[in-house]
């Protein structure tokens, strides 16, 4: 008989973009979600917690089942340079349904490369 795994504590981290990559044109942040169950969650991202007032490019990764039987998801988030030197925030939330969702803020001033 199979049972579903444990429902566990979801982890969000956002990654910032290289100093190298900050000579670029374009920005590359990344979202990580780990340990999620059940499989459908969804990532988003904020811009100084702001959906909308943002040009962006996103890709999401696809689900992918661990050993443990949780879930692990990724996003991309691709942001014109100058437009991530005016960010003070970037936010990557998880959500899915009626579970609580799970919120990440990388602040640039807690970059020391930025």
């Amino acid at each position: 008989m199979l049972t579903d795994p444990p429902r566990s504590a979801l982890t969000a981290a956002v990654l910032p973009p290289s100093s190298e990559e900050l000579q670029q044109e374009k920005v590359t942040l990344l979202c990580l979600a780990n340990k999620g169950f059940p499989s459908d969650w969804t990532l988003s991202w904020e811009l100084d917690g702001s959906r909308t007032s943002f040009t962006w490019e996103e890709s999401k990764s696809s689900v992918m089942v661990q050993n443990d039987g949780l879930y692990s998801w990724s996003s991309t988030l691709r942001i014109p340079a100058d437009q991530w030197r005016k960010v003070g925030s970037v936010t990557c939330e998880a959500s899915q349904g009626s579970l609580t969702a799970v919120k990440e803020t990388l602040r640039k001033n807690q970059c020391s490369q930025l």
